[in-house]
């Protein structure tokens, strides 16, 4: 169903991105919080990969992942991201760009902690982005992680953690009729943000 009328957006996008990621959530969506994350090598070469959103900290937009992963490695080496939320059913998308930084220790270990058991010893046990050939490999690996932390708390390991992204820049998209679709973008300005429409 194609939206009635285009956005009044909010002042500012985050509030406006909570708006609607909660009515996404709200809906029949299956991931609402499944993001598509772009990054660049010290190249200049991008690549793109699916993560899971996990809220709002400190004004920047979280996910967690593997420090020595190829999205760690970019992300150590440029320090910026950009990110689009797609919901199909809802005729909606929103784009964020921005610098990305570690989340605390202590937020990634809160997190961490609320992970199942077997996700935790999954965190350990790979060296994610890493080639291998057999799968027997990594299921050994877990295998023997999770009989090493058997009868104990399995703790964050240290090349895996948060990070937020502080959107600089930020885009909400509703699908209109016969493609001439609504666009509203923001920019960050002197600490605030100054908003504006983008022909379609």
């Amino acid at each position: 169903m194609h939206a009635k009328s285009p956005l009044e957006p909010r002042e500012d996008p985050l509030e406006q991105f909570e708006l609607w990621f909660a009515e996404a959530s709200e809906s029949a969506i299956r991931l609402p919080d499944a993001v598509a994350l772009a990054t660049v090598d010290s190249g200049g070469r991008a690549a793109v990969r699916m993560v899971l959103y996990k809220g709002i900290s400190d004004g920047g937009l979280t996910f967690f992942t593997n420090y020595e992963s190829r999205k760690g490695q970019h992300l150590q080496t440029t320090g910026y991201a950009a990110m689009v939320f797609y919901w199909e059913p809802l005729e909606r998308q929103v784009r964020f760009e921005g610098p990305v930084s570690r989340l605390s220790a202590a937020q990634s270990d809160a997190y961490f902690a609320t992970r199942s058991r077997a996700s935790r010893v999954a965190a350990r046990a790979s060296i994610q982005s890493r080639p291998y050939r057999e799968r027997t490999e990594i299921l050994e690996r877990y295998a023997e992680i999770d009989t090493r932390f058997k009868d104990t708390e399995i703790p964050r390991p240290d090349f895996w953690g948060g990070y937020k992204l502080v959107p600089e820049r930020a885009e909400f998209w509703t699908g209109m009729p016969h493609r001439f679709h609504d666009r509203v973008e923001f920019r960050r300005s002197d600490g605030g943000w100054e908003w504006c429409r983008l022909q379609p």
